[in-house]
């Protein structure tokens, strides 16, 4: 017999229990981390990085997180090759986010620059492979409402990580409202009314 993963096992409950942990961390962790950390200003891969405090709940978060994507794309994607591939390149380089550390921001603590630039590899494969399956969605979305979502969600995305760059003094600030409404948009695609028969 055929076992349904989907129902039995109940894995695809693990994505929307990622988001809810990624959402808490990087909230609630900057009041724990090394002084001087703003919300508005540092993002969580600073949370994260090489010698700040507690900086293994970040990566642990973004391990979990990247896993529970590479799953959902497994499990919820079968029929869109394509599709499918893009996600689990973003679930992965999540997983590498967590693994790989940011330099240090804390004064006196060595920095692994091998690590450090891996992360922002990661980080990079992250934001394209995100914004590339946004804009690809929208041509296996079911209502036109859904498609225009999707190429929304792309665009705020894009335009969200340039503000990163271009008003580095709210990058923290940038980066939140980009993760939720990222991965806000995520689960209303893998827990909506669901992609048709391909």
């Amino acid at each position: 017999m055929k076992i349904d993963f989907k129902n039995k096992l109940g894995l695809r409950c693990l994505l929307p229990a990622a988001v809810i942990m990624l959402f808490l961390v990087m909230f609630i962790l900057p009041f724990f981390s090394f002084p001087g950390y703003s919300i508005l200003k540092n993002t969580t891969s600073h949370l994260g990085a090489q010698g700040a405090p507690h900086a293994w709940i970040m990566n642990m978060v973004f391990i979990f997180l990247g896993g529970a994507v590479v799953l959902e794309a497994w499990l919820g994607l079968r029929g869109y090759r394509f599709h499918q591939v893009i996600l689990i390149i973003f679930g992965l380089g999540l997983i590498g986010v967590g693994l790989f550390r940011h330099a240090p921001l804390v004064e006196g603590v060595p920095v692994n620059l091998l690590a450090d630039t891996m992360h922002s590899i990661f980080a990079s494969t992250v934001g394209f492979s995100f914004i590339l399956f946004a804009v690809s969605a929208a041509f296996i979305e079911t209502t036109p409402n859904r498609r225009r979502v999707a190429l929304l969600t792309a665009a705020m995305a894009t335009f969200l990580s340039a503000l990163m760059f271009t008003a580095a003094d709210y990058a923290g600030l940038w980066q939140r409202l980009m993760f939720i409404q990222a991965f806000g948009w995520l689960l209303s695609l893998t827990k909506g009314p669901g992609l048709p028969p391909h």
